[in-house]
């Protein structure tokens, strides 16, 4: 009778544990990817931190990561020395300014090329101190972007992309004119404080 009892008791705590185990299961912390190619998440799920050459694949990764991490609101961009992918680059740049995101360029911190056009796209635009702003002009092949007269087709596509962030179509063309003017395909200017207020590169 003893034994009896005692299987009937063990019978009893069997689906016990298991349901246990199950719960406890349950519970476990899942992983959850946070890199996205040069964007990393935060663990507050709505700051970006974006570290890297802008390329082909870099409007797919943050589309990617929108849907993952639909409450992104920020980016803190460490460095971005342009893009190998112009017409991504825009593409995405547009991306973010139709979200509002605000970018933060941290102190340290460097952009320079198609990376000031992506900057240009936050809603608010702040730096930190120490910080880098590049700008050249572009190149095609052997011809560059002062290969071709004011108003030529070939300058349209960034001229429209700083109107479509908000410049106006004077500030759109002065600086886009500034950037190609500035310094050679080959080589940087760093912009000094005063252009950057006076191009309104930082927005509060």
């Amino acid at each position: 009778m003893k034994y009896q009892n005692s299987f009937l008791f063990l019978l009893l705590l069997i689906p016990m544990f298991f349901s246990c185990n199950d719960s406890q299961m349950d519970t476990r912390p899942t992983t959850t990817q946070r890199q996205f190619g040069i964007f990393r998440v935060q663990q507050n799920n709505t700051t970006v931190i974006m570290d890297g050459t802008i390329n082909s694949s870099s409007l797919q990764n943050f589309n990617a990561l929108v849907r993952a991490f639909p409450k992104i609101k920020h980016i803190d961009l460490r460095n971005c020395d342009g893009s190998s992918d112009d017409i991504i680059n825009l593409q995405l740049a547009k991306l973010i300014y139709d979200k509002k995101l605000s970018i933060h360029l941290v102190s340290n911190g460097t952009i320079a090329s198609g990376g000031v056009d992506f900057f240009l796209a936050g809603a608010k635009r702040t730096k930190g101190s120490q910080t880098r702003i590049g700008v050249h002009s572009w190149a095609n092949g052997h011809a560059t972007a002062t290969d071709y007269a004011v108003g030529h087709s070939n300058h349209l596509p960034y001229i429209n992309y700083y109107v479509y962030i908000g410049f106006t179509q004077k500030k759109a063309e002065e600086f886009y004119y500034f950037t190609i003017n500035a310094a050679p395909a080959m080589s940087m200017h760093w912009m000094t404080e005063h252009e950057i207020q006076k191009y309104g590169i930082l927005k509060n």
